[in-house]
């Protein structure tokens, strides 16, 4: 038994000797510091706090921020909204703003670009077609509000922080600054392009309202009216109080803002039949270089086939002089009139031939 003690003691203090001097177990070694995935999670989040950095000053406040709602009703002359855009004031910076949407010839976006300086802010109108408006209330009569409810017409309000430069050109003529936004946004558009971008979608919602029946079509004649009630009106304005101005005015303003919707109307359907016209113009040149061509190639195929046949007469003509040759020397040759051939010096040798051939022939036929 004391051996035995001995013995194990001896193992365990040799056991506690060696684990002192290795330096560490393979369970207790420490991990890696870096790993290359945990590096590349930093990296990812790190550029994705920058990008959301950037895009929170290049990001506009809209209102509305998420749907834009349009009022389908038939006595009113056009269906539209307004956008506001709001500088938040993050840079000192101005921000340009463009406005796309998935259905170009249905809305008419005025204005569709612009700056905004710092702390400002711009309303933008967007106003429906009266042709697209009629379809739809047709459709609302056919499916209820479910067949608006499912609209896909979208819009996209895209962002950007201009330099000063650039913003310097705010101060100038709207032609030169609508064509500078077009040219920057056409370069930002670019893929090889490393400006930041703030996007923002939009979906679009209809909605019927029920208002008191009146025909779209009689919209000029309600303008008229409007500005003969205008003319009538004027007359009385040194008799009216205070109040009465002030609702005059405000009668005066609703009826402008209708007669620019009407015009803005006649706009969009103006550059619409504009572009059906062109379009068609287009069609139609090249329905006809392709109908030139086809008979170009006609008319080749037509010459090519007169030619032949124009040789075919002359080639039954030979055909037809040399068959009668043929018999007119038979029959001569029968007739004993052969020597009158004989001064042909080639028809000479021809019959010579027969003649010495002849006797040959004989003998055979008597032996």
């Amino acid at each position: 038994k004391r051996i035995y003690g001995r013995i194990s003691n001896l193992m365990h203090s040799n056991s506690k000797n060696t684990t002192s001097t290795l330096p560490f177990t393979p369970s207790q070694q420490e991990p890696p510091s870096n790993p290359p995935k945990d590096q590349a999670k930093q990296s990812s989040k790190q550029s994705r706090k920058e990008q959301a950095t950037m895009t929170s000053l290049n990001s506009l406040e809209i209102t509305p921020d998420t749907y834009l709602d349009f009022n389908l009703a038939p006595n009113e002359l056009t269906s539209r909204t307004t956008l506001t855009l709001r500088h938040p004031g993050h840079t000192d910076d101005h921000i340009a703003y463009k406005i796309k949407t998935t259905q170009p010839r249905r809305y008419l976006v005025r204005p569709n670009q612009g700056m905004i300086a710092p702390g400002g802010s711009d309303t933008v109108s967007i106003l429906l077609i009266e042709k697209d408006k009629q379809i739809l209330l047709q459709s609302y009569e056919k499916l209820g509000q479910t067949g608006l409810d499912h609209s896909k017409d979208k819009f996209l309000v895209q962002s950007c922080v201009v330099s000063s430069a650039f913003s310097s050109k705010l101060t100038k003529d709207s032609t030169e600054l609508y064509e500078a936004l077009t040219s920057m946004w056409n370069s930002v558009s670019n893929k090889d392009s490393q400006a930041s971008v703030s996007h923002r979608k939009m979906h679009v919602r209809h909605q019927v309202v029920d208002n008191s029946p009146t025909s779209p079509a009689n919209g000029s004649k309600t303008v008229a009216k409007s500005f003969k009630r205008e003319a009538s009106s004027q007359a009385n304005v040194d008799t009216m109080s205070t109040d009465q101005l002030k609702s005059e005015l405000t009668n005066l303003r609703r009826k402008y803002d209708d007669l620019v919707s009407f015009s803005m109307n006649l706009t969009a359907e103006r550059d619409i039949l504009s572009n059906t016209l062109e379009q068609t113009k287009r069609d139609y040149n090249r329905e006809q270089a392709t109908r030139s061509a086809l008979e170009s190639k006609q008319g080749a195929g037509a010459k090519a086939a007169g030619g032949s046949s124009s040789m075919l007469p002359m080639i039954l003509l030979m055909i037809i002089v040399a068959i009668a040759c043929f018999f007119l020397g038979m029959k001569l040759a029968s007739d004993g009139g052969a020597a009158a051939l004989e001064s042909v010096p080639v028809l000479n040798q021809l019959i010579n031939t027969d003649e010495t051939a002849q006797p040959v022939a004989a003998g055979t036929d008597e032996l």
